[in-house]
Parts: C-alpha cells; structure tokens; sequence
C-alpha cells in the first residue's frame, strides 16, 4: 500500500495582487517541503484571488495570471523547491478559433495547475459552474471538460475544483472510473452558518461515491461581502474524518496517508468552533481583510451607547487593535444621560481613542434655515452625524464603519447618508436577536486571546448596554418599537421571508401572526432602495443583502 505526505495550504488569497500571491505560493511550499510533504494543494484560484468576477472578462488579468503561474513555476524550482509537487487554482483561457453567442468573452477559465520541475504538466479546468446564490460563474467562464490524474509517490491523484464536489456526477465519478487512489479538491468556499458540517458531510459522501481517499483544501480570509473560513478536511474512502484544518486562520495541514483507506497515524483534527465563535470569527475576518487589502489601517465610527454600535466597536477593537479605532460620540439633544455614560464606559474598557463632538449646535443651525418637522427633523440629527464622521474619515483617512443590523436594513429603520452612511458594515447581515447573543458571548471571553479576539482586561461591552431597551434616540422618549414590531415576533418573520423567499400565504402557514406578515411585508419591500445604497458587510447567512438577494427597486408586485 502506497504512502503519501499530502499538504493542504489554507491561506489567505488578495484578489489581482498576483506577485504577492505567488508569494504566499513559495512561502508556503517551502514549508510543506520542510515538513517532509510529497504534495502540496493550494485553494481555487490562489494565484488572483477568489472571486474575480468581471476581471475575468478583460485580456490583459486573464494574460497576466498565465504568465504568473509560468513564473511561479520556475521561480518554485530556482528556490529549490522544484522537486515537490504543487497544485495550484488560477485563472486560464481556453483557445477558441470562433466566439459563440452567449459564451463569455475570451472563453476564461476556472482553472488548476500541477507544478513540478520548472515546469506547467497539467492544467485543468472547474466543470460545473455554480450560478446560485453569490456565485455567477457560468456568466464569466466557460466549462472544463478534462479529469487530470497523476500519480504522486505511488499514488493515482486526481484533481477536481469546488462546486465540481457539490454536484453529482462529472469529476466524482470519473475518478471513482479511474480508480484513483486520492481525490484533490481545492476550494474557495465561502462561510455561511452551519455550512461546516454540511460540507464535512458532502466530502464524506463524495469520497464514498468515489471509492478514495478526498482531501479538500479551502480558502481563508475575507474578500468584500465574502468571508471564506477555511476548514480544511480529509476524509478516508469510508467517509471517516482522517484530518482537519481549524477555522479562519492560515493553516498547513499534513497529513500521512496510507492509501486508498486510512492514515499511518493519527493526524491533527482541530475542533470546530461552536455557533456564536463561528459567526463573530467571521465577522472579525471580514472586517480585518476589507480594512487591511483596502489599505487603510484605522477605522471611524458614531458610538452611541446602544448595542449595535457596541458590537461594531468591539469586533473593530479584535479585528484591528483598539488603538487603531477612532469612536466618535455625537450627543444630541435628546441623548439620555445614561447613553453618554454607557458610550464612555466602553471606551475605557476597551482603550479605543475617542472623541466627543456635540451636535445640537449644528442642528440649531439647519433649523434656522429649514422648517423640517417629524421624520425630517429625526433624520436631520442622523445626518448631520454622518457628515461628523465622514468629516473626520477624509481629514484622517480613516474607513468608516456604519451600525446596522440585518433587522433594520431588512425593515429600513435607518437614515439615508444617516446611519447608512460609510464604507463598511461589520453587521450588516446580523439581526438583532443575534447582535445581542453575540455581545453577551464576547463578554463571556474577556481575558482570551485568538487570532480573532483581543485579550481585554474586563468585559468590553458594559452590562448597561446590554440590558437597556433598543432606541435611536431622535426625539424624546423615543423605542424601535414605536416603529417596528418586537425583536423577537420581527426576526423570525425576517428569516423566513428574506432568506426562505416565503409568500404571505406560507408565512402565515408555517405560523406567523397575518397581521404581523403583512407589515413585515410591506416594510421590507418599500426599503429595497435604502438596501440598494448601504455598504458591504460580511456575509454569514444563506442569503445577505447584496451578492445574495438581487430584487428590483421599482416593481408594483406585492404579496397578498
């Protein structure tokens, strides 16, 4: 029976920063080498970062993947490492003498790449092309029709690119045909709640279908809404988990298989974190990656007292180091003395530089010159806030981060160029049930240090802010509930409309108030352009707002 050292390199991947790639390709391939791996696997499309989108499209990112992965090749065996094997995703083109209709310009391709000697053997493409949900593959590339397999130390491996496991048929039963000993995927997957154990359960079955050995090596980082989570497994031909790579951190996985069936020895298999850990780490990830590949290196945002403003604050303060947060309490007039103190608390919990700017003269301002009532003279306060930190984002070249929750964008319960304005959403696609199970387990780490959380000395979000009731606090005596449903009744409403696309008929079935289904409705829908102009945010559910759910602004279809 044969023996492979295989490694899988869970990295983190910039989208069209190809030297830099590359690089993290060599660093990490000198490592695999230093651990003895006779293989080494990296993600799809490692080499320009995942997701491309219309950059797959344009000539000259296609050429210059080409040429990097040539490059790359030979740049591996001038620095000695030639001899080991690498398999690597990048972006290829297939040639075509006539362009069909409806075929994607220049024919690209989702490609991947055995490396070995100086030299480019293999190349192969992703078959099937996922066009659901985030994913708009068969829009950008055309389908790969070959199954490479190629024997490493005595081992037949052959190689399949992500959705090709998530489908039935094509790679999966080709190899099992080929009767490889190993079946290689590489991924960019990215995270959605609860979607490790389903893809835990699809790699089992898959390797079962094949009759091999499938090893499944998976992107980490996050890339605007996306965040990817690695999680990289190796499973036997019977399904049984053999490794595992832990989540949302870089991670060389190296594993020693006896193939077709099971290890020499027990290998690493890292814990999955559970649900609420799972959720904040990606929130974390996203957060840092869009700060840190956008090039800015301190963030901005309005802290008010309330819980969503705190959760912003204290996923920035893990995500980039307190001291490279800049909060900005903004008193109005109608700012509880107990909101203030609450915001001043968390500051010195957490050590977030933090500036006080009053803006009741401001608003005395614009009302001297504009006769606004009701709704208008609310919103004046959210916007004369959002020109404070926006003010201060460009005089100091911080990224603005906005506060919203999944609940209010979903029922537009925030102010446009108010609240909404900024440049990145950290919990955007949290609802507000999740915000505060979310900061009461953060508390519960106080003192813990990960990649993902800060070691705070004491809790980072005071019991106050905690416990008050939610309010926007624009006139007096103001709560959400004035304006929308309770948390509890609104959220599960949300979930199942928005991210089930359930009609008012089966809402109403599957036990929701009609009252109740009906509001929910009619708020949703009327938001849709508010949604349209909020900014991105990492996503965690089966559908955010944004890549996932694409509904028109003007449509006259309600639900009845």
């Amino acid at each position: 029976m044969a023996q492979l050292r295989i490694a899988l390199a869970q990295v983190n991947s910039t989208v069209g920063d190809l030297d830099g790639n590359a690089g993290t390709v060599v660093e990490w391939t000198r490592r695999a080498a230093g651990a003895g791996a006779h293989l080494v696997a990296f993600p799809e499309m490692m080499l320009t970062g995942y997701p491309v989108e219309d950059l797959a499209l344009r000539a000259s990112f296609v050429e210059a993947s080409q040429t990097a992965l040539e490059h790359l090749a030979r740049r591996l065996a001038d620095e000695g490492l030639g001899d080991l094997p690498v398999v690597v995703g990048y972006l290829d083109r297939r040639t075509v003498g006539l362009v069909r209709p409806g075929q994607p310009a220049g024919a690209p391709l989702d490609a991947a790449a055995w490396l070995h000697g100086g030299e480019v053997l293999v190349r192969s493409a992703k078959h099937h092309l996922p066009n659901y949900g985030v994913f708009d593959e068969y829009r950008i590339f055309v389908r790969g029709d070959r199954l490479p397999v190629v024997r490493v130390h005595g081992v037949d491996v052959a190689t399949a690119i992500c959705e090709d496991l998530w489908q039935d048929g094509g790679p999966v039963s080709a190899a099992a045909a080929a009767g490889a000993g190993l079946l290689l995927s590489i991924n960019a997957s990215p995270y959605e709640r609860d979607k490790d154990d389903t893809r835990l359960d699809l790699c089992a079955r898959r390797a079962r279908e094949a009759g091999c050995a499938l090893a499944y090596v998976n992107l980490v980082g996050g890339q605007d809404e996306l965040v990817f989570d690695g999680d990289s497994v190796i499973v036997g031909a019977d399904g049984a988990l053999l490794a595992r790579a832990p989540q949302f951190t870089e991670h060389l996985l190296v594993a020693d298989l006896a193939l077709p069936a099971y290890p020499v020895e027990p290998q690493t298999v890292a814990e999955p974190l559970d649900d609420l850990a799972e959720v904040y780490a990606a929130l974390v990830l996203g957060t840092r990656d869009y700060v840190r590949k956008n090039g800015f290196r301190s963030v901005v945002l309005g802290l008010s007292g309330g819980i969503d403003s705190a959760l912003v604050a204290t996923i920035a303060s893990d995500a980039i180091g307190p001291e490279n947060v800049h909060a900005i309490l903004l008193p109005s007039r109608y700012s509880s003395e107990g909101s203030v103190l609450d915001a001043e608390d968390l500051v010195k919990r957490q050590g977030v530089n933090a500036r006080t700017v009053p803006i009741a003269p401001m608003v005395e301002a614009f009302e001297a010159q504009l006769d606004l009532h009701g709704l208008a003279a609310e919103n004046l306060q959210a916007r004369i806030r959002a020109n404070v930190w926006m003010g201060l984002s460009n005089e100091h070249g911080h990224l603005v981060l906005t506060g919203g929750n999944k609940s209010e964008l979903a029922t537009g319960y925030s102010t446009l160029y108010g609240d909404s304005a900024g440049g990145f959403g950290p919990i955007k696609d949290v609802f507000k049930l999740t915000v505060w199970e979310l900061a009461r387990w953060r508390n519960t780490q106080t003192g813990r240090s990960t990649p993902f959380l800060h070691p705070f000395a004491e809790e980072p979000i005071p019991e106050a802010i905690l416990v008050k009731e939610p309010s926007a606090e624009l006139r007096p005596g103001q709560r959400d509930v004035d304006s929308l449903p309770e948390y509890a009744a609104l959220d599960p409403v949300l979930t199942d409309y928005v991210e089930r696309d359930m009609g008012r008929d089966a809402l109403i079935a599957a036990g929701h108030d009609a009252a109740l289904v009906d509001r929910v409705i009619r708020l949703v829908d009327l938001a849709e352009y508010k949604r349209r102009q909020y900014p991105p945010g990492p996503k965690i559910t089966p559908k955010n707002f944004g890549r996932d759910r694409r509904l028109p602004i003007t449509s006259r279809w309600r639900e009845r």
